[in-house]
C-alpha cells in the first residue's frame, strides 16, 4: 500500500521500539484508563489488549469505575475488570504485574481511588495519551496533545511498528471508536488530513463506520431524551453578551429519570447549535464531585479554562474538569471564569 507511506511517524522511533521490546520482555501486562473511562479510554485499551491477547501474551485490563452501556458492544468489553467492584483483586492484578500501560489520562490521579495501587507498583510504567502536561511518574511517555485521541496513538504505536497488515477487525473497530468519539464523529480536533487517511487504512479491515456510529449514538434510553429535554428546557442560561451558554443538573433533577452513567454524553454540545454561542458549559453533581465538560467553537481555549477553575484539561475545543466543592460553589466558579475570559471571548466570536 503505497499510499501509506505519507502518514508519518509521530512517535520518536525508538520509543516504539523500546514499546515494543518491553511487551516482549513482560510476563504480565495491565491497562489502565481514568476514571469514568469513555470511548477513547475504551477504545485504546481494548486495541492493544486484543494486539496482546492475539499473540498469546496474559493481558487485563483495569478501569477504575463501570462505563456506559453504549460502549459495552465492543469485543473484549465484558473481559474488562472493574477497581470499584473488586479493589482487592485488583491491587493484587496491579501488585503482580510487570508492565503497565496508562492510557489516555496525564497523571495517576486521574485513576480515583485506584492511584495507590498502581504508583506503589513495581511495574515498568508507559503512558500513551493526548492530553497537555504529562507527570513524570512513568518509565516511557508518549504524550502528543496535537493527536485527535489516544486510539489513534495506538494505531500508529501499531503501524509505526510494522504490525499493521496483522491489525484485525476487532482492534479495528476499538480504534475507530476511540477516534470517532473524541472528536465528536470527527466535528473537532480532527483537522489533520492524517486522520482520514488512518480512517481509510482502518476501513479496509472490513470496519463498519455506521454500524459503530449506532451502536454509540442511537442506543440511549427513552429517559434520556426526557432528560435532555428537562435539561435544555428548565436548566439551560445563555449569556449572550459573553458568547456562553450553561446547562447545569443537580442530583435531584437527574433521579426521576432514572439516570445512569453516560445518558448525559453530547449534552454539552446542544448550545452551541445557538447563533454566537462559542463557549458551552455543562456542570453535573454526582456522587461527591461536580463532573463538568466544556465545548467551545474556533480559538477559545475550554482546555486552558477547565484547567484553571476545574482541575481539568484536554483540548483546545473539548475539555472536561472535576470540581470538589457543592454545586452552588461550583456554579459561582463558573461565573467568576468567564467575566475573567470576558475578552477572549469576545476575541474568538469575531472568528465565527
Amino acid at each position: 500500500m503505497k499510499f501509506t507511506e505519507s502518514l508519518s511517524d509521530t512517535i520518536p522511533p525508538q520509543k516504539v521500539e523500546e514499546i515494543m521490546a518491553s511487551i516482549e520482555r513482560s510476563e504480565k501486562i495491565v491497562i489502565t484508563t481514568h476514571l469514568s473511562p469513555d470511548g477513547d479510554a475504551l477504545g485504546s485499551s481494548l486495541a492493544l489488549y486484543h494486539y496482546l491477547k492475539n499473540r498469546g501474551l496474559n493481558a487485563r485490563i483495569i478501569v477504575p469505575n463501570s462505563f456506559p452501556n453504549f460502549l459495552k458492544w465492543m469485543k473484549g468489553a465484558n473481559e474488562i475488570d472493574i477497581y470499584e467492584y473488586n479493589p482487592a483483586a485488583a491491587k493484587h492484578i496491579l501488585s503482580n504485574a510487570d508492565l503497565i500501560f496508562c492510557l489516555d489520562y496525564n497523571i495517576s490521579k486521574r485513576v480515583g481511588d485506584m492511584g495507590t495501587a498502581l504508583e506503589t507498583s513495581t511495574a515498568k510504567k508507559i503512558l500513551i495519551d493526548h492530553h497537555l502536561s504529562p507527570g513524570e511518574d512513568f518509565d516511557v511517555i508518549v504524550s502528543h496533545p496535537g493527536i485527535s485521541s489516544t486510539s489513534e496513538l495506538i494505531f500508529r504505536l501499531l503501524f509505526q511498528a510494522g504490525k499493521y497488515e496483522t491489525l484485525t477487525r476487532a482492534e479495528a473497530e476499538c480504534i475507530y471508536c476511540g477516534m470517532m468519539t473524541d472528536t465528536g464523529g470527527f466535528t473537532y480536533n480532527s483537522s489533520d488530513p492524517e486522520i482520514f487517511e488512518i480512517i481509510s487504512l482502518l476501513l479496509r479491515k472490513n470496519v463498519d463506520k455506521d454500524a459503530i456510529y449506532s451502536q454509540v449514538f442511537h442506543n440511549y434510553s427513552a429517559d434520556r431524551f426526557r432528560l435532555l429535554g428537562f435539561t435544555l428546557s428548565q436548566r439551560m442560561e445563555v449569556y449572550p453578551e459573553l458568547h456562553s451558554a450553561l446547562i447545569h443538573l443537580t442530583r435531584e433533577d437527574q433521579a426521576p429519570f432514572r439516570f445512569s452513567k453516560g445518558d448525559t454524553e453530547g449534552f454539552v454540545n446542544y448550545p452551541l447549535s445557538i447563533k454566537n454561542i462559542i463557549f458551552s458549559t455543562f456542570i453535573r453533581e454526582d456522587e461527591g464531585v461536580i463532573k463538568l465538560s466544556f465545548r467551545s467553537q474556533k480559538s477559545f481555549p475550554c482546555n486552558e479554562f477547565a484547567a484553571e477553575f476545574f482541575n481539568g484539561g484536554g483540548h483546545l475545543n473539548a475539555s472536561g474538569g472535576e470540581f470538589y466543592g457543592t454545586y452552588q460553589e461550583a456554579l459561582n466558579t463558573y461565573s467568576r471564569g468567564l467575566k475573567k475570559y470576558e475578552e477572549k471571548l469576545k476575541e474568538a466570536n469575531k472568528e465565527l
